[in-house]
């Protein structure tokens, strides 16, 4: 997930370190820190980390060894939003030009996409320097990888568009780039939508035949998830729904490839995740909001407790509105604070958004981007 806990200037805070380390208390295996960027220019958000030569070493390097706790793993998720970035700290740029409500982004030039497998390469070297014990390229959710699979937003003529050979060639370099950097001994996970869930955008068709190409790379895990944070698009993650999402299309992929699958998104109870594993149809399931609400769900799991957590329940929340409310409720846990409740709703967005305004004009002056 996206913690949103930086501290304006691309590095880590105390509250995030807290954050990792009493998730990793809790039982879990591995967290993934959403959306560390390798440079400023195309942030997701004014929270996320940014890992570069520039950065302060010396907190990522606690963050790192924080989320050791209890034998667990942490790794970071290597993001560049693209045409997606944050617009009051950026200069979106996708694969192609888009002027479209809600979104308008410049087209990158070849040179820029050229560019963007050292760039991942630089982010993931430096991870491993400092101690993270692996990295995840996120080719999802609308994010700068996942725009190029997309027909949608890739309307490119030249070698990375058109036909999907080309709209994945800028993933696969990334992955060499990246396995080149790290060496052959260093996780190295992907992040994949099984399907946009937009009319005419990537397909579950074309996300197998993307994962029969990642199985002749050197990959350790696929995370599949989907969705998009598109403008006005439905949310996986906000969307109603009793079970898991993208479970189906896991089974269709074991045909695809020999790599460890984790499937992520919609799991609340136990029995879900021990079915998913059980029949065969992921090795590993992933946790985002039922950790949200109860940080130590694994321990509780394991020992037979509190096999279904209690969610909230929103009523009409407003696009984006579900989303701010868990992204606060992270920092309640970060903080070690009492949760927040459903009807704080209001407040909590109110809070979110504020937050935002004030390290968007951190992130400004630190970075001079905007």
């Amino acid at each position: 997930m996206s913690d949103s806990l930086g501290d304006g200037r691309g590095n880590p805070t105390g509250a995030q370190i807290n954050l990792y380390k009493r998730w990793a208390q809790g039982g879990l295996a591995l967290s993934i820190i959403g959306e560390v960027q390798g440079s400023p220019h195309f942030a997701e958000k004014p929270g996320n980390l940014v890992l570069n030569p520039s950065a302060d070493l010396e907190s990522f390097r606690t963050l790192a060894d924080g989320g050791r706790t209890n034998n667990a793993n942490l790794w970071i998720q290597l993001g560049h939003a693209g045409a997606m970035a944050d617009v009051p700290i950026s200069l979106a740029k996708g694969p192609s030009a888009l002027d479209v409500p809600g979104l308008n982004c410049a087209e990158l030039t070849l040179d820029e996409i050229q560019a963007i497998p050292a760039e991942f390469a630089r982010t993931s070297a430096l991870a491993q320097q400092v101690g993270f014990g692996g990295v995840e390229i996120h080719a999802a959710h609308g994010f700068l990888l996942n725009q190029f699979l997309s027909p949608l937003f890739n309307k490119r003529t030249d070698a990375y568009g058109g036909a999907l050979k080309n709209r994945m060639r800028l993933l696969l370099e990334v992955v060499d780039a990246v396995r080149e950097a790290v060496g052959p001994r260093f996780p190295v996970g992907i992040k994949l939508n099984a399907t946009d869930q937009l009319e005419g955008g990537f397909q579950q068709d074309e996300a197998l035949t993307v994962i029969a190409a990642l199985d002749a790379k050197a990959i350790d895990l696929i995370d599949i998830s989907g969705g998009t944070y598109f403008p006005g698009a439905p949310s996986s993650s906000d969307r109603a729904g009793s079970g898991p999402y993208f479970l189906d299309f896991a089974e269709r992929a074991r045909a695809n490839t020999k790599i460890p699958l984790m499937v992520t998104g919609g799991f609340k109870t136990f029995e879900q995740a021990e079915s998913a594993v059980s029949q065969g149809k992921a090795d590993i399931v992933g946790l985002a909001r039922a950790l949200v609400v109860a940080p130590d769900i694994p321990n509780k799991w394991q020992s037979g407790q509190e096999k279904h957590p209690p969610f909230p329940r929103f009523n009409a929340p407003p696009e984006g509105g579900v989303t701010a409310w868990y992204t606060m409720q992270i920092t309640k846990i970060a903080d070690g604070a009492e949760p927040l409740r459903a009807d704080e709703l209001t407040d909590a967005i109110d809070v979110y958004e504020a937050r935002d305004r004030k390290r968007h004009a951190i992130w400004n002056d630190h970075f001079g981007t905007g």
